[in-house]
C-alpha cells in the first residue's frame, strides 16, 4: 500500500534528520513528530511544504559535503540570492557570498543555511580581492553608479594607455572587474536595469564594455530580457555575460515562452487550495476565513488619494497613476518603493471592495521565488527585498546556456594548463 504523501515524506526526512530536528522545522514538539512516526496520529497534510524543504536542504548539504557541484560560483551584491538560486539549480556551488545590507542578510542567511555555507561578507569595496576563494563563475547584480569619463576620454586624446581602475575606480563595477582581474573565473554574469544602456548617453554602458572586453580580455555578450516569459510581471532588466575564452554562446538558445503566466497564477487562492506554510502560518492570509488578510486593503484615505492624484495627472495630459491589476493581467514592474502605497500594482477585489496591495508572499511568487522561501523580516523590508531582486527564473534559464560553455572553457583549462594571464598595459 503507498504511504499518505505526509508520512512517507516524514520518513524519507528521518532517513536523515533526527525527530528534533523535524520538531524545530515543522515548529512542533517532538512527542508530535513522534506519535506521527508512530502512526498515532496522521501527519497532517499542511506540512508537505515544510517536508519537502527539509529534504531540499539535506540534499543540499550531502551534495557540498560529497563534493559533487558542477561549478563554482560567488555571489556579490546578493540581495537575497535570486541569482544564487537560479545557478544553484544546475549544480553550482556557492564559494562566497557579499551583501551590505543587514536586513537582506537575514533573508539570506534564512534561505541558504548550512552545506558548506561560506562566511557572508558584508561590503566588498574593502575587501582583498586576492582573499576571494578561486570560482568558476562571479555572478553579481552591481549597483548602476556614475562614470567619470572625461579622464578616459582625454587619455584617448593623447595617445595614452589606461585600465579600468583610472575609468571605473569609485564605482561598485570596480570593485567586480578587479575581482575578475584578479581571479580569472571561466565567466560571469551581471545584471543591470535597462536604463544602464542609455545611461549618459550610452557611455557609462560604453565603458563598461571596454573594462570586461578591451582591459579584461573576455568575450562580452549582452541582452535585455523581460520576466514576464515567466512570471506574470513586465520586468525589464539588462544581462551580461561574459566568457574567460572564445565560445559558440548564443542568445537565440534561450527558451523564452511565448505566453507566460498571468496574475492569477500567484495570487492567495481563497476556495479553501492555498498551501499553509509554517514559516508563514496566517501572517499573510488567514486560512480559516480563506481571505488575504485586511490589512493589504487600502484604507479609505489612501485609495482616495491615489485616485484623485491620478485623475490630477489624466488632466494634465500625463499618464501617471497607479496599476490595478485582474487576474487576467501581467502586472508593472515592482518597485523597491512599493511598500509606501503599492500603487504600481493593485489587485482588483470587486466594485464592492477597496483594491489591495499583493502580499510579500505574492511578490516573492511575482518574482519567480518557490514558497519554500522564508520570510523573516518585515513586510516593508520584504517588499524592498523582492522590488530590488532579480526574477529567479530568468537566471536559472540563463545559467542553463552558460554552463556547457563553462564546462568547455574549465576542461580547456584542466588540458591546456593554467589560466592565461591577464596584462592590464600589454
Amino acid at each position: 500500500m503507498t504511504l499518505a504523501a505526509p508520512l512517507n515524506l516524514l520518513r524519507q526526512a528521518r532517513a536523515r534528520f533526527t525527530q528534533r530536528e523535524i520538531a524545530t522545522h515543522v515548529g512542533k514538539d517532538i512527542k508530535t513528530v513522534r506519535r506521527w512516526e508512530k502512526g498515532e496520529t496522521p501527519c497532517p497534510s499542511m506540512l508537505e511544504p515544510a517536508l519537502r524543504d527539509l529534504l531540499q536542504q539535506g540534499a543540499r548539504a550531502t551534495s557540498g559535503a560529497a563534493g559533487d557541484a558542477q561549478f563554482r560560483f560567488i555571489d556579490l551584491f546578493a540581495g537575497i540570492g535570486g541569482i544564487r538560486m537560479g545557478f544553484e539549480a544546475h549544480g553550482g556551488d556557492c564559494v562566497f557570498t557579499s551583501e551590505w545590507n543587514d536586513f537582506s542578510t537575514k533573508t539570506y542567511r534564512e534561505n541558504y543555511p548550512g552545506g558548506g555555507e561560506p562566511a557572508l561578507i558584508g561590503d566588498i569595496v574593502a575587501f582583498p580581492a586576492e582573499e576571494v576563494p578561486s570560482h568558476d563563475v562571479l555572478l553579481g547584480g552591481f549597483p548602476c553608479q556614475p562614470f567619470s569619463i572625461a579622464g578616459v576620454s582625454k587619455k584617448n586624446a593623447l595617445g595614452r594607455p589606461h585600465g579600468f581602475e583610472c575609468t571605473t575606480q569609485g564605482t561598485l563595477f570596480f570593485d567586480v572587474a578587479r575581482i575578475i582581474a584578479a581571479k580569472r573565473p571561466a565567466a560571469f554574469l551581471l545584471e543591470n536595469v535597462k536604463n544602464l544602456l542609455s545611461h549618459d548617453k550610452g557611455r557609462t554602458f560604453d565603458v563598461i564594455l571596454q573594462t570586461l572586453r578591451d582591459e579584461l580580455g573576455y568575450e562580452v555578450h549582452y541582452r535585455v530580457i523581460d520576466g514576464q516569459h515567466f512570471t506574470p510581471q513586465h520586468r525589464e532588466r539588462i544581462i551580461i555575460v561574459g566568457f574567460r575564452g572564445e565560445t559558440g554562446f548564443s542568445w537565440d538558445d534561450l527558451r523564452l515562452p511565448e505566453q507566460g503566466p498571468r496574475l492569477g497564477s500567484i495570487l492567495h487562492r481563497t476556495d479553501g487550495s492555498e498551501p499553509v506554510l509554517p514559516w508563514d502560518h496566517d501572517r499573510f492570509f488567514d486560512h480559516t476565513a480563506q481571505r488575504v488578510q485586511p490589512k493589504y486593503t487600502l484604507t479609505p484615505n489612501l485609495w482616495t488619494y491615489l485616485q484623485n492624484y491620478a485623475a490630477k495627472h489624466r488632466a494634465a495630459g500625463n499618464g501617471f497613476g497607479f496599476g490595478m491589476a485582474y487576474p487576467d493581467s501581467v502586472t508593472r514592474t515592482l518597485s523597491a518603493r512599493y511598500h509606501k502605497d503599492g500603487s504600481e500594482i493593485l489587485v482588483y477585489q470587486g466594485e464592492a471592495l477597496r483594491p489591495r496591495r499583493l502580499t510579500p508572499r505574492e511578490c516573492a511568487r511575482l518574482m519567480g521565488f518557490p514558497d519554500t522561501f522564508r520570510i523573516p523580516v518585515s513586510d516593508t523590508q520584504a517588499y524592498r527585498q523582492f522590488g530590488n531582486s532579480v526574477v529567479m527564473p530568468v537566471m536559472r534559464e540563463v545559467a542553463r546556456i552558460m554552463l556547457p560553455h563553462v564546462q568547455t572553457l574549465l576542461a580547456e583549462e584542466t588540458r591546456y594548463g593554467s589560466k592565461q594571464a591577464l596584462s592590464l598595459y600589454a
